[in-house]
């Protein structure tokens, strides 16, 4: 039974203070699998044991269980084939994302990533887990257009780094979530010695982005399906959309630096 069916079958049976809960989970549906109990009891104004004891009645061992189980409900409506193309599903959630990360792209925000980037002495793209392989694509990109920059995916690596950082040296952090742990503590390290933050994550008021100085907005999280290419895409298209934006500012010498690393590869390439 869905979570919607289960509220509606015991509404009339929950206290005041859990029919606020659960008149909340109703109003947010599948947004609920990313939000926290803080979000939660900010929102509903009720307390921890509300809010466990509401999920017990629905029949789930915690906040979490839940959440798991509205994600499945979530991923296998999403995944269903539709008569014309079997893929159809994964189009539509690719045309989406794209559509939306633009949409959601504050260009002040944009203007002043840019700006940090060159004024930097040093870059480090911090990410782990699926945005990790984000944060080695944008060292790439930075790299062709002659901007220097190191992609830290192991977190205590990140961690001796933070602490030797100064003013002069700038973070870009990639997290979906914004509440990646092993992110957020290297990140807390590096604003105590005056580092520069710019934070790519799809929520505005998580802790990573509350750290930061500019936040890039992406579009998409992926709770259930872990490194998928949808939230993997709007990661790196704010990362395109960043490195097209500073090419715009720096024609001149971004052209020269991509001339030369086109030429110090062609060798590589299989002779015709």
């Amino acid at each position: 039974m869905k979570l919607k069916e289960k509220i509606h079958q015991s509404y009339f049976e929950l206290t005041p203070a859990e029919k606020k809960v659960a008149d909340h989970f109703l109003w947010a549906g599948a947004d609920i699998i990313y939000e926290t109990m803080n979000d939660i009891k900010e929102k509903t104004k009720v307390g921890d044991a509300t809010i466990v004891r509401l999920c017990h009645k629905l029949g789930y061992s915690g906040f979490s269980d839940l959440k798991v189980e509205v994600a499945k409900e979530d991923y296998s409506s999403n995944v269903e084939q539709t008569g014309k193309s079997p893929y159809a599903s994964i189009e539509n959630a690719l045309t989406k994302t794209i559509k939306t990360t633009l949409s959601e792209l504050n260009q002040g925000a944009l203007a002043k990533a840019v700006a940090a980037i060159g004024k930097a002495k040093r870059i480090y793209i911090l990410g782990v887990g699926g945005s990790a392989l984000s944060s080695k694509a944008l060292e790439s990109m930075l790299l062709r257009i002659g901007v220097r920059a190191q992609a830290v995916t192991d977190p205590h690596y990140q961690a001796q780094l933070a602490a030797i950082t100064d003013s002069s040296d700038l973070f870009i952090v990639f997290s979906l979530t914004g509440r990646t742990k092993d992110t957020l503590e290297p990140l807390k390290i590096a604003k105590k010695n005056q580092a520069q933050v710019i934070a790519i994550t799809t929520y505005p008021a998580s802790p990573i982005a509350l750290e930061a100085d500019i936040v890039l907005q992406t579009a998409v999280d992926d709770f259930l399906n872990g490194g998928s290419l949808i939230g993997r895409m709007s990661q790196l298209l704010v990362a395109d959309v960043l490195v097209y934006e500073y090419e715009k500012l720096n024609s001149a010498d971004t052209i020269n630096a991509r001339e030369k690393v086109v030429r110090a590869i062609l060798n590589k390439r299989k002779m015709e």
